[in-house]
C-alpha cells in the first residue's frame, strides 16, 4: 500500500508504535499476585482496548475487589510511570517510517488508551513526540477502541475527514472501530495478539509486521563501466 496517498495517519501507541505489552502483562501479574488471584487467559485481551478507568471498573467487578477505581488506577499508573519514561522503546523502523511520512506532508496523530503522562513520556524518550500533530486518548471519549470515537477525535484534531486517513492498530477491536468510522484500517501484527492475526488480516484493509518493509526501496545507483 502506498501510504503517501493519505492526508493523515492515526497511530495507536501500545503494541503498534512501541513494544509495551510486556509492561502491562508484568503489571497485571504483580497486581493479581498481590491479591492472590490467578490471571484468566482472556484478561489481558479484555482490558487492552479500555482506558484506565474502564479497565479498573471491569477488574473490580470481575474479581469482586473491595477497592475503588481511583486506588486501582493509581497503583497501575505508579507501576507503569517509570517503565514508560525509560524502558518502553519504539518498534524497529517505526521512527524512520514516521519521519518518512512526515517528510511527505502527511499529518500524524495518536489515538491511544494510555493516559497523557505515559504516552508523552514514551514518545519523548524515543525522540518522536514532536512528529505528532495531535494526541487523542480514550480518556477523552465515552467509548473504547471497539468504536470509532477516539479515531474521530484524532481525525478532527488534524482537521481531516476519515476517508482521508489510515488508522494503524494492533488489536482486532481497534480494526473494528476504525472500520466503523470509515477509516482505512491497517493491522500491525504484534506477537502478543497472534491469536487474532487471521481475523485482523481478513478484516483490515492492509496488514504488516515490520515497519522497515513499509519504507520505499532505495533506487539503485547505476554507474557506467
Amino acid at each position: 500500500m502506498d501510504f503517501t496517498q493519505f492526508k493523515g495517519i492515526i497511530f495507536d501507541l501500545d503494541g503498534t508504535l512501541v513494544d509495551s505489552s510486556h509492561v502491562w502483562s508484568d503489571i497485571d501479574e504483580k497486581f493479581m499476585a498481590k491479591r492472590g488471584i490467578d490471571i484468566p487467559a482472556d484478561y489481558f485481551k479484555k482490558v487492552s482496548s479500555m482506558n484506565f478507568n474502564q479497565a479498573a471498573q471491569y477488574t473490580i467487578k470481575r474479581f469482586g475487589l473491595n477497592e475503588t477505581i481511583e486506588s486501582v488506577t493509581r497503583e497501575w499508573y505508579t507501576m507503569a510511570e517509570n517503565e514508560y519514561a525509560h524502558n518502553v522503546f519504539v518498534k524497529p523502523g517505526a521512527d524512520a517510517f514516521l519521519r518518512y511520512i512526515k517528510s511527505k506532508g502527511i499529518k500524524i496523530a495518536l489515538a491511544t488508551a494510555s493516559s497523557e503522562p505515559l504516552y508523552s513520556s514514551a514518545l519523548k524518550n524515543n525522540g518522536i513526540y514532536d512528529l505528532f500533530d495531535c494526541f487523542a486518548s480514550t480518556d477523552q471519549v465515552k467509548r473504547g477502541k471497539g468504536f470509532p470515537d477516539v479515531y474521530e477525535l484524532a481525525c478532527g484534531g488534524i482537521s481531516l475527514k476519515p476517508e482521508d486517513c489510515a488508522v494503524f492498530e494492533d488489536i482486532i477491536e481497534g480494526i473494528h472501530g476504525a472500520k466503523a468510522g470509515s477509516f482505512t484500517a491497517v493491522a500491525c501484527l504484534d506477537r502478543h495478539y497472534a491469536a487474532d492475526w487471521e481475523d485482523m488480516k481478513r478484516e483490515a484493509d492492509f496488514y504488516f509486521s515490520d515497519y522497515r518493509k513499509l519504507m520505499p526501496k532505495p533506487v539503485p545507483v547505476i554507474t557506467q563501466a
